[in-house]
């Protein structure tokens, strides 16, 4: 079956993230963080060896890779009860990341709507991410020739996955505001999404 998702889209420190845990803990949603799943690999392991190749530069994991975890993963949830696909709506948080896999994932996801978190400053993106990294302990957000790097290839490989999916499923948010508001927002846009399928937000 196709999962019915929601994407969260925006540049690295936009509060994908950030919006996603908000919205993960209402019912109706399930929050997916590619990032998270990537980063809760086994750093001995074949699979977190091959994460780190890559995050640790700034660069983007290799699609089918990327892909074929994404689909472990969420049938591990499946398995264990965490998501249900015939009642939540899957709330995708760093995936797609590149053309080729919204190609991948298009017979597996059926998208309900793309929220497009807009921060185009670069000092507040900077911000963000170390303000992160401080409380995290993510050390692909300390240095700031790697945080442009990562801004470099958002815009150039992630930015035009929009215009894989239809304008219409857009919608465009203002990040650079305190998250109270981004999420008030949130709620607003989807909550006829969850209503149709019998929740309430």
């Amino acid at each position: 079956m196709r999962y019915k998702a929601v994407l969260l889209f925006g540049a690295p420190g936009s509060g994908k993230g950030t919006q996603g845990k908000i919205l993960g803990s209402t019912p109706g949603f399930h929050h997916f963080a590619c990032g998270d799943v990537f980063r809760a690999l086994d750093p001995r392991g074949p699979l977190g060896q091959t994460f780190a190749k890559y995050s640790q530069g700034g660069g983007l994991v290799p699609d089918e890779f990327t892909i074929q975890l994404w689909q472990d993963a969420i049938q591990r949830r499946i398995d264990a009860g965490q998501f249900n696909p015939s009642a939540d709506i899957l709330l995708l948080d760093g995936i797609p990341r590149t053309l080729e896999q919204a190609r991948l994932l298009d017979d597996k996801i059926d998208v309900q709507a793309i929220i497009y978190l807009v921060c185009e400053n670069v000092q507040e993106i900077i911000s963000r991410l170390r303000r992160r990294a401080a409380v995290d302990g993510r050390t692909d957000d300390t240095d700031e020739e790697v945080i442009r790097y990562r801004l470099d290839v958002y815009e150039e490989v992630t930015r035009p996955v929009l215009e894989f999916y239809p304008r219409n499923k857009i919608v465009r948010v203002n990040a650079v505001r305190p998250q109270e508001e981004v999420a008030a927002d949130l709620a607003r846009i989807l909550g006829p999404l969850v209503k149709a399928r019998g929740g309430t937000l």
